[in-house]
Order: C-alpha cells, then structure tokens, then sequence
C-alpha cells in the first residue's frame, strides 16, 4: 500500500516535538479535521516500583490521582470535566504511570490543568483512599474467580519467577489492605517527578499552543535528580515445561494459556514475530491455532495467540478456553501446531494476506486523534523515530518467510512453554 494514499499519518514533518528545561518532551500533532484533542502521557511511577510486601501500590497511588488535590476537592475536580463533556483518567502500567484525557479544543487547557494539578498536588484524602480501597479489593476478589484472569497471573508468575513483573500490577487482598496513606505519599514524593516524562497531544489545536499550556503548567515542575532503581535482570527462559493450574470450583469452562519469551519492541526480530504471530494465531478465524484447535476439532470456544512488548522484553502467549474434558487434547494441538510452525516456511498466500490486514490496518489506526496520539508515543516510547509509520508499510512488506521462520526458532520451543490453566478441572493434564 502506497503511503501517499494514508491521510493523517504522522511524521517528523508534522509532529511538533520540543523538550522543557526540566526534561518534559512533549509532542504536538495538528488535526484539524476533528473539533476535539486527546493528550497521553507517561512518566514514571510504575508497578516495577512497588516494595516488597505493598504489590499494587503504584496502581493504587495512580487511581488517586483524579480524587482530589490541594486546591480542588474530588467533586470539584469531577465537575470541571463534566461541564466541559471531557474526561481524564490515570492509570498505572508495569513500565509507566499513565495519563489519558479528551476534551474539545477549546478546553485543551482544562486538560494541562487538572493533569498538573492531579500529578502535582494530589491531596490523598483519608476518606478516598479508603472508598478506593473498598473498591480495589472488590475488584480483586472478582478477578481472583476468574479462570482468565487466574491463568494470565499463573503465566505471569511462573514465566517470570522472582521479577516484578511476576507480580499483578493490582495487587493482592492481602497487600492493599496493608497499604496506608503513609505509604501512598511516600510512593508519590520518591517516583513522581518530570524526569522521564512524555505528553502527547492530538486535535484541533497548534504546535505553538501546545508548547504554552506545557510552559505554564509542567516547567515548574522540579526535576528529581534521585535515580530510580535498576531495573532486575529478566530471568532465564524454562529449559523444560513448566505446568501450573488452580482449581476453581462452580466454573464450566477451562481458560487456558501457554507462553514465552519474544523479541523486545525494537529487536530486529519484531516485525517477524509479529507477522508470524499474526499467521499463527490472530488471522480471519485466529490463524494456524483457531482454525485447528477451534474450527477442525472443535476443542475450544476460543483459540488464539498474541505478542507483547517492552523495552526490556516481549512475551508470546496462546490462549483457548476449553472444555475442562477437552484441556489435554488443546495442548496437545496448539503444541503441535507451534512445532509445525517452526519447521516450515509460511506460505506465499499466509504471508501475503496478513501483510495486506497489517498494512491495510494502518488508515484505521490513525483516523481518530486517541490512534495518532497513542501511535506518535509508541514511537517516541521505543525511540523507532517520527518517521517509522511512514515507513511502516515498506518495512512491513519487505518481510520474508526465511525472516519469519528463522526468529521464531530463537523464540518459539514446543517442549520449553509455561503452560497455566484456571477452572473446574482438579487434575493438571
């Protein structure tokens, strides 16, 4: 697909970048096809910095953040983005705290203010932070029913043994409990600061604009000079299979997931891993796996795979939700089709196909300004440079099958998967 062809996607041409004296980047692009604007942000603040014994307390931390600040109380605080139709959310992911906020462009600066403020100033008032917790902890005995969410934390733990990303980045019962307002501000003052922080905006609204409201409400911001702590060694691959599955009673479904290692975002490896993962599990009716486990054999409601990464690491899982009846055969099948996988080229239509729903992606990922923003931070995130999704479609296209089968033999080992599993079933197949 030519790019000239693609409206809106953005490069270094059209991205308005510049940084603050305190090391705030913050990055502009200019659409004014739509009325509104959506910023993102990031900085730090994440789950990786959690103390031994308070798992969850980024995430907690993050979640106050929009529930009052020193000068606006949480209603007030509400209320100014209600009036404006705007919203503002902070969240907390495992590599960063998060920013996300929309509003019309005309109130872009309610956005910069109440974001200043919450990062800023947040009041950690005693009252919320125990309506919080009631809820975090209801949100936690819902998910520790769940068999999907059961299997992702039995993935997770076991895929990375002693490494904060073990860990979930909600927490535990136990662990929030524990947390105190002490705690929270403490987190607060040591790890949030401007240092290492990305703002991005999207809309209606000019590079020069952009670069006021960030002077006026983030240069004041004193940068931390205290260094965060290294971040831990990813732990070694399993050099066999290592098989884990929780009991839960009253369900009637299996949820079902196998997992590894892959390539970090910028490894040369990606955009083969990608397309492969794509051939392999996400395709029409999810790929090679759907189309075996779920169509022909009729083992899963569900099968599928997909590929994650950071900077630091990539994860490939498989997933099916089976018959508890049907959860040996399942493994069996998605084990067998990763070993097919790795021994063969794709073929010229596999390969072909899924480079044309990549590429043909691309219009769908940029047509809103919440797509442009999130693609211009993936760029700046991962350093690919301003120009990557100008280039994307070329890059995309120049992949070969040899690429594809050569990374997933580094990558893809049949007999050396995490394989976890949550439901009815008491006997681990």
């Amino acid at each position: 697909m030519d790019n000239q062809k693609i409206k809106n996607i953005p490069g270094p041409d059209t991205i308005s970048t510049f940084t603050l004296d305190n090391g705030v980047i913050v990055l502009n692009y200019s659409n004014f096809n739509s009325r509104s604007v959506y910023m993102i942000g990031i900085l730090n603040g994440s789950g990786v910095l959690d103390p031994s014994g308070k798992t969850g307390l980024a995430h907690f931390t993050a979640n106050l953040l929009s529930r009052g600040t020193k000068t606006l109380s949480f209603s007030d605080f509400h209320s100014q983005l209600e009036n404006a139709g705007a919203n503002l959310v902070f969240s907390c992911g495992s590599q960063h705290a998060w920013f996300r906020g929309k509003a019309l462009a005309e109130d872009v600066e309610l956005l910069f203010r109440l974001t200043s403020d919450g990062l800023q100033n947040p009041s950690f008032n005693q009252e919320y932070i125990e309506r919080l917790r009631t809820q975090l902890i209801a949100g936690l005995t819902i998910r520790d029913q769940d068999t999907s969410e059961i299997a992702s934390l039995l993935l997770d733990r076991h895929l990375f043994p002693d490494h904060p990303y073990g860990q979930p980045i909600d927490g535990h019962i136990e662990t929030i409990q524990s947390i105190t307002r002490s705690d929270i501000a403490q987190f607060h003052k040591q790890f949030y600061s401007p240092a290492n922080m990305v703002i991005v905006v999207a809309g209606a609204v000019d590079g020069e604009k952009i670069r006021d409201l960030s002077e006026k409400y983030f240069s004041t911001w004193k940068k931390d000079t205290t260094a965060l702590p290294k971040g831990q060694l990813i732990p070694p691959s399993p050099n066999t299979i290592v098989r884990k599955h929780k009991f839960l009673e009253g369900k009637s479904q299996v949820d079902l997931l196998m997992g590894c290692f892959s390539p970090t975002r910028t490894s040369p490896d990606y955009l083969p891993i990608f397309i492969g993962n794509n051939i392999l599990g996400q395709f029409g009716l999810m790929g090679r796996i759907g189309k075996v486990v779920r169509s022909k054999s009729g083992l899963a409601y569900y099968a599928s795979s997909s590929v994650s990464a950071w900077s630091d690491v990539g994860t490939w899982s498989f997933s099916a939700g089976v018959n508890p009846e049907n959860m040996g055969k399942a493994i069996d099948l998605i084990r067998k089709e990763i070993k097919n996988f790795v021994k063969t080229h794709v073929t010229y239509q596999e390969l072909n196909n899924s480079k044309s729903h990549l590429i043909g992606r691309i219009p769908m990922a940029l047509e809103s300004n919440a797509g442009l923003a999130n693609s211009i931070l993936t760029m700046q995130r991962f350093k690919l440079g301003l120009d990557y999704y100008q280039k994307y479609a070329g890059q995309i296209d120049s992949i070969t099958a040899k690429q594809i089968l050569s990374a997933s033999q580094k990558y893809l080992h049949p007999d050396r998967l995490v394989i976890t599993s949550a439901g009815p079933s008491e006997e681990i197949i």
